[in-house]
Formats: structure tokens, C-alpha cells, sequence
């Protein structure tokens, strides 16, 4: 399960992908196939999630890694790579951004 705490001290990425109506559930397809048969078994993966805005014009992911270098490793995999350039297609851009996270609240 994903936990936001400030204290974490691996890698936080939040990568999003501008996509259409029509296309969105196939990015989500290629993104819940990837974490489930590549991302989520790679060394130093931690956790993650998928979101999709109402317009389904967006989506973004969350995932936590144990180190920066892990995700990069993950990211220069031939199968990612592959993976990746199809993800690219079915997309009008995405972005993946290392952050730190700063604060964070309970309700």
C-alpha cells in the first residue's frame, strides 16, 4: 500500500500522460500490464498507484522506490523501454518527475 510521509526517505515519481477519451483505457491497460508483469517485480519498487481524471483526459501514476537508481534501472530494462515506446504512441505526452516529499497531512 502506498503510504505519503514526509519521513520516506526513497524515491517518489509522479509521472503523468495527457490522452483522449478514446485512448485512455488502453494507456490504462498498457500501465496496469506493465506494473503487474514488469514494474512491481523490479528490485527496489515499493509501491504505486494509477488515477484517472473525470474527463479521462488524464492520467497519472504514483510509485515510491527504495532509491532514485532503482527506478532508473527499471526505466533502461529492454522490456520498459519496449513498453514504453507503445505507452508513448497511445499518448499526446507524458512526463515522469522524481519529487521529495515535503509534508503531508491526515485527516
Amino acid at each position: 500500500m502506498t503510504r505519503i510521509t514526509k519521513d520516506f526517505d526513497g524515491q517518489t515519481v509522479i509521472c503523468t500522460f495527457e490522452v483522449t477519451p478514446g485512448s485512455a483505457h488502453d494507456v490504462l491497460d498498457a500501465l496496469n500490464d506493465a506494473y503487474a508483469q514488469v514494474i512491481s517485480r523490479q528490485p527496489g519498487y515499493i509501491s504505486g498507484a494509477i488515477h484517472l481524471n473525470d474527463a479521462q483526459t488524464r492520467i497519472a501514476t504514483y510509485s515510491q522506490w527504495r532509491d532514485r537508481r532503482d527506478y532508473q534501472a527499471m526505466l533502461r530494462t529492454p522490456e520498459m523501454r519496449d513498453r514504453n515506446r507503445v505507452i508513448n504512441g497511445m499518448c499526446r505526452h507524458f512526463e515522469p518527475v522524481m519529487y521529495e516529499v515535503i509534508e503531508s497531512w491526515e485527516g
